[in-house]
């Protein structure tokens, strides 16, 4: 039986996939804010064009070093944008924060760009670089160097890897790390009223597996 090909000929990392609330719950931010970058006069991920507007993973990744930066300092959209423009033309690429020059050269000039725009000192740059380097490390890349899963966190990213997001597993939702069980699988479950411990029998996970799934489903957006 011939094999179908569900993407088309496409990179199924950039074909628009995920909704705006559904990709904001998943990097911890308003929806709000989501759609201001991705839609708003000054947006800073640019969208294949789909309506209602839909993200590629891809532009995930995107949303996800931007939203690094929100958790720790209120970025203005505006500079941010100065500061990935002036990357972009520096490293003649339309998208540095999917490309591993950006962990490379990308970031240093976008650190040093970026303060210049905010007047930042030494040590607000050096704390900018080292969140965006441990964010980054949280992204796995393809040997061509593109991002092709993702390991979000919610309060460091130092935390353990307990769920990941890859376009070739479970369609791109949020799974349980190394499996391909949606976490949204399991918080429907406890909501029809499965135990924790049920929970991991079926799914044959671990029961800090399961809470690690409920943690993300269950857990609020940070503002």
């Amino acid at each position: 039986m011939a094999k179908v090909d569900l993407y088309r000929g496409r990179d199924p990392r950039d074909v628009p996939t995920y909704g705006i609330r559904e990709a904001a719950s998943y990097m911890r931010l308003p929806p709000t804010t989501l759609r201001e970058w991705v839609t708003g006069a000054a947006r800073v991920i640019p969208l294949a064009g789909s309506r209602p507007p839909l993200l590629s993973f891809w532009n995930l990744v995107e949303a996800y070093v931007l939203a690094a930066l929100r958790r720790r300092h209120r970025v203005p959209l505006q500079r941010v944008r100065k500061a990935l423009r002036f990357v972009e033309r520096e490293l003649d690429t339309a998208r540095p924060l999917i490309e591993q020059e950006f962990l490379t050269n990308g970031l240093d000039l976008f650190v040093e760009y970026y303060g210049k725009l905010v007047n930042a000192s030494r040590a607000g740059q050096t704390e900018i670089r080292s969140l965006l380097e441990a964010s980054l490390e949280r992204v796995e890349r393809d040997p061509k160097g593109l991002a092709e899963r993702l390991f979000p966190w919610t309060r460091e990213p130092g935390e353990p890897r307990e769920v990941e997001i890859d376009p070739r597993r479970a369609f791109g939702k949020l799974v349980v790390a190394g499996t391909g069980i949606p976490t949204a699988v399991i918080a429907d479950r406890l909501r029809a009223g499965d135990t924790l411990a049920h929970l991991a029998r079926d799914y044959d996970l671990k029961l800090d597996q399961v809470g690690a799934a409920l943690r993300w489903e269950l857990g609020v957006y940070a503002h």
